[in-house]
Parts: C-alpha cells; structure tokens; sequence
C-alpha cells in the first residue's frame, strides 16, 4: 500500500462572516491511499483557528501517516488523539480503499437515492440588507429550518432581523437556529438569551466561549432558551471527561463535528453518552469539500437523526470537488445518476 497527501484550497463564492472574523478561504488536505488497482481518499480538513490541531506540525503529522501506513486503520487512529483532522480523514480513506466503489463509504437508501437528510439553510453575518437577502433565498429554495450566525454585528439589529422573519414565518412554519460561536460574555449572556427567547428560537449554539464550565451550566439550568455545545466539545478526549462535562453542563443539545472530535469513533462516543443522559444531539459539517462532505452526510444518514442536520455547505466554494450531493428543498440528496470529478484535485 502506497499513502500521500495533498494540500487543497477551497475559495469561498462569498466572503462569509462569522464573529471570528471573514472566511474567505479553507485550507484542506487530501489523503489518498493505493493498493494494487483500488484507491482509497479521506479528508483532513483542519479548520484554522478552531481545530485543536491546527498546530505548525500538522502537515509533518500527515508524513508520518504516509510513511506508516502499513501500521492500518486501528493503530494509525489511536496514534493521533491529538490530530482529530488527521483522524477522520484515515477512517475515510480506509473505509473507501475497502468500499466497493470510492465513495460510497457508508451504503445505506441515502446513497442509493431513495431518502434524504433534512438541513438547515446557514445565514452567514453581514449587514441587515445582506442578511435578510439571504434569508428570503433560502426560504424561496424550500428550506424550513434556517441557522443563522450572530455575536459579530449590533445586537439589537440580529433582533430586528429575527423579529422580522417571524412577523412573516411562525415557529411552526420555519425552525430558527442562531449560532453565537462563543460571541456572547458571561455577565451579558443569560439577558441576551431571554431577548432572543421572545422570537420562539429552536436553540442557540455556543453562547459564550467554550472552557467556562461553571459559566455554562448556570446558563442551560436558567435560559429560556435550549443551548447547544458546539465548540465546547473540542479537545475533549477521554470517555471520563465527555461524561463529566455533559454530567456539569447539562446542555439541552450538543453539535457533533466530525472533523473536530476525532472522526466517526468520536461523534460515536459523543452520541452514546449524550443519549444516558437525554441530550439531544445533530451532527455538522465543518466546511469541508465535497469529499469530507460525502462521508459526514452518509455517516449522519445511519444514525437515524430526525433533526435538520448541518449539511449544507457544499455549495460555498467555487472550486469544490463535483460530487452526486445536492441540496434540494431543504435536504440533501445524493444523485446516484451524477458522478465524481477529481480533476480538480489533480490540479
């Protein structure tokens, strides 16, 4: 068996906010195995600034990976808790060098074209003018649940902008999801969540910066409003201390990002003890090409979820990898008629 790596940047069609700052490219890495006749191809989409390794050894981790290949799947994952990015994309490329054709990693109805995932629409931040432009394209593409960034722009006007959907959409007709990434302070928190209450929110995602536990907790036993851990659960390893952050925070949901806690073994984990204790949970992507994409979506599909997902960022990139996925009235599908075109990553 042969391993290499490539480096691949994804060009954003929008510069889109978040209140980390403008994303205008991602930066990912391609891992591509060889064996005899079949090809195997994984994703390490570390996320700049959000990974807990995006470190300066990232890419003389992935050297190493291709000069041990021939350590396998099992031994390679467990050598790399500290390189979560690193990890899901060997479980792909092994799952895809066994797989019956490249990518269909996970065979389910999803992949045969006969269901489909529901998603939310994501709202990037902007000005109100851009902001509610976007809202109005996602509803008129037939999306029912819509997740919208906040915590980068005045305050009062992300009130304004959810009071205006909902003078238009009632909770029943359109879920709203809004996503702070960690934007909010603790003193400030819990009076912001109340506000935002009163515009019959589904929940909010990471109201404050993640590491302020006692913080947390007191927010989810006292909010009107359901919280969800998103950023929270990065850099958590250990089955013990999953347990005892979910046991301390109580969250009402948590956000499982493949890409940032260790691949599919680790939203596993993360979904056994979320349920022993009731929390709900949805899984996202992490702006990943179509490849990383693919594998998260077909994942997500077997596990059964009857939540909207976070799916939907396939289509940001200019120069994504074309792929059979489609969003397409609020959900994704996976056209079994349209097929994979790599000439974009031989370039």
């Amino acid at each position: 068996m042969k391993a290499s790596f490539q480096k691949y940047i994804l060009n954003f069609k929008t510069p889109s906010g978040t209140s980390r700052g403008v994303l205008k490219q991602k930066e990912t890495w391609f891992l591509l195995l060889k064996n005899d006749n079949k090809i195997g191809i994984g994703e390490c989409g570390m996320f700049r600034g959000l990974s807990i390794d995006d470190r300066p050894d990232f890419e003389e981790k992935l050297k190493w990976v291709c000069n041990n290949i021939q350590l396998g799947e099992e031994d390679l994952y467990h050598k790399l808790i500290e390189f979560p990015a690193i990890q899901i994309g060997v479980e792909m490329a092994f799952k895809s060098l066994e797989a019956n054709t490249t990518f269909e990693l996970f065979p389910s109805e999803f992949t045969q074209n006969e269901q489909e995932i529901p998603i939310n629409g994501l709202i990037w931040m902007g000005d109100k003018r851009f902001m509610k432009e976007q809202i109005l394209e996602k509803i008129t593409l037939g999306f029912h649940c819509i997740k919208m960034k906040i915590g980068a722009i005045d305050f009062s006007t992300e009130l304004d902008i959810l009071h205006s959907i909902r003078k238009e959409f009632s909770a029943s007709d359109l879920e709203l999801r809004v996503d702070a990434n960690g934007a909010f302070s603790p003193s400030e928190a819990l009076e912001k969540l109340k506000r935002l209450s009163d515009h019959q929110l589904h929940s909010i995602e990471q109201p404050i910066k993640q590491g302020q536990w006692t913080e947390m907790a007191h927010l989810c036993e006292n909010s009107p409003l359901d919280i969800a851990l998103d950023e929270e659960l990065i850099g958590i390893y250990s089955e013990e201390k999953k347990k005892e952050l979910l046991h301390l925070i109580n969250p009402q949901y948590i956000i499982l990002k493949p890409t940032l806690i260790a691949g599919f073994k680790g939203a596993d984990s993360w979904i056994s003890q979320a349920e022993t204790k009731n929390i709900g949970w949805w899984i996202t992507s992490a702006l990943e090409s179509n490849v990383g994409l693919n594998a998260i979506s077909q994942y997500t599909f077997t596990k059964n979820s009857t939540l909207p997902q976070g799916l939907g960022t396939g289509s940001l990139f200019t120069n994504n990898i074309p792929s059979p996925l489609e969003v397409c009235n609020g959900a994704l599908r996976y056209h079994t008629n349209k097929k994979w075109d790599l000439k974009n990553l031989n370039n």
